[in-house]
């Protein structure tokens, strides 16, 4: 059986968290996307990740199966504007707040713990560095991620916002929840 784990991204991982990013979302937001958002995508995922994994404060996580990498999370501090409520009043706790910014498992590699163990890396990771509580964004409609979230206790707090794709509107949810993951089995 092959050994599961997550660990901090490296520069080299860049290329892979791409692929991983445009083979999940093909599966899994084509309706939601267009065209347009997956060709910009294609140009320019590896070079983002690659910025991403060196920006200081953000922390990307890869899951791995043995030698395959399988997932990856970025988790960092919640800017102002990603806490903020609708009228862009910030919470008490907007300084102890973390944001999960993306959470993606490569969809030949679901429902095998890989999505839990990134959530609980990320949030341990958010806790070392003062956070309290968690929040993320999800499309209104991917059920998958919603239910995940769900299982893990982070529930919708009633703030919605709507992104434009260039082809289509995406309306999100933000979840937030505690940072006390419990990993079950």
């Amino acid at each position: 059986m092959s050994t599961a784990q997550v660990r901090a991204a490296v520069a080299a991982d860049a290329p892979e968290i791409a692929r991983i990013q445009r083979v999940t979302w093909r599966t899994a937001y084509a309706d939601l996307l267009g065209e347009r958002a997956f060709d910009e995508l294609e140009d320019t995922a590896e070079g983002q990740w690659a910025e991403a994994i060196a920006h200081p404060g953000t922390i990307v996580y890869v899951a791995t199966e043995g030698e395959f990498t399988v997932g990856f999370c970025v988790a960092g501090p919640a800017p102002a504007d990603e806490v903020a409520n609708a009228s862009g009043e910030l919470p008490e706790d907007a300084d102890r707040t973390g944001l999960i910014a993306t959470l993606l498992v490569e969809p030949r590699w679901g429902r095998r713990g890989h999505g839990g163990r990134l959530l609980a890396g990320a949030a341990d990771g958010l806790r070392q560095h003062g956070a309290e509580r968690g929040i993320s964004w999800v499309a209104e409609s991917d059920s998958a991620s919603l239910s995940f979230f769900r299982r893990a206790g982070w529930r919708p707090d009633g703030t919605v916002r709507t992104l434009d794709t260039g082809e289509r509107r995406l309306r999100e949810l933000r979840l937030t929840g505690q940072l006390e993951i419990q990993l079950i089995g």
